[in-house]
């Protein structure tokens, strides 16, 4: 694996700094994003600069390769896919929780219409 999706002497460094502090980081990329009630391409540019910083951190700690397209790649997809998944995760507290009367949460990243309650028909007497 080494060489293919990291390049430091050991995968501990990559999920240090990759999983570790870029995912922390993703995550509350995610959550702000979701919490101000911005969009998913706002997101996905953040993730995208956080990549930037992720492959940076590789390169400042660990002597890593600061341009490197197929490195800022696998950081950027791992960061990626962990702040969308907060983004999501977060909407969906978010909009069960706010418009409790709308909507009720399925999942921990979806949320669904609240059944309309049925009501008795007018009473013709």
């Amino acid at each position: 694996m080494q060489g293919i999706l990291y390049e430091e002497p050991s995968i501990w460094l990559f999920a240090l700094v990759t999983l570790i502090l870029g995912g922390w980081l993703a995550i509350m990329t995610g959550r702000a994003c979701a919490q101000t009630w911005r969009g998913i391409p706002e997101t996905v540019a953040y993730l995208l600069i956080l990549g930037l910083g992720v492959r940076f951190a590789h390169f400042a700690l660990f002597e890593g390769t600061l341009l490197s397209l197929r490195y800022y790649l696998v950081d950027t997809t791992i960061v990626m896919a962990i702040g969308l998944l907060s983004f999501r995760a977060t909407r969906a507290a978010q909009m069960a929780h706010q418009y409790w009367w709308l909507y009720e949460r399925t999942g921990p990243l979806t949320w669904a219409e609240r059944p309309v309650p049925l009501s008795s028909p007018p009473d013709k007497t």
